[in-house]
């Protein structure tokens, strides 16, 4: 048996309205498993968005770096393909940016042919 949630009239377990009161009975049950079902649904939505973000900041950390990496080996492999001298500002952010022994090598090599 359940009871009415307005006048506290005992009702039928089938009953969709009260008979006291003319009110809409709602099941429980039923309210209570969609309730934890889509509280549960939101959680993971929530902890699957989070992870979502998180791979997009770690890619972007990734990612980013080719933007300036590539283009800077290239200059530096076409430089010193061609003898040409390399300046001492490339050779610093290659050190920095790129790889620290390719810098420090850089930095050690002899620009005067």
């Amino acid at each position: 048996m359940k009871y009415c949630t307005h006048c506290g009239k005992q009702l039928m377990d089938e009953a969709v309205i009260c008979p006291g009161c003319g009110c809409a009975v709602e099941d429980l049950t039923k309210r209570k498993g969609t309730d934890s079902s889509n509280s549960q649904n939101e959680t993971l939505g929530l902890i699957a968005k989070v992870f979502m973000i998180i791979a997009c900041v770690v890619s972007g950390f990734l990612l980013i770096p080719l933007c300036w990496t590539i283009p800077m080996t290239l200059s530096v492999s076409d430089k010193l393909k061609n003898k040409e001298p390399i300046s001492v500002a490339m050779k610093v952010c290659t050190l920095i940016f790129v790889s620290t022994v390719s810098g420090v090598l850089l930095l050690c090599m002899n620009d005067d042919n």
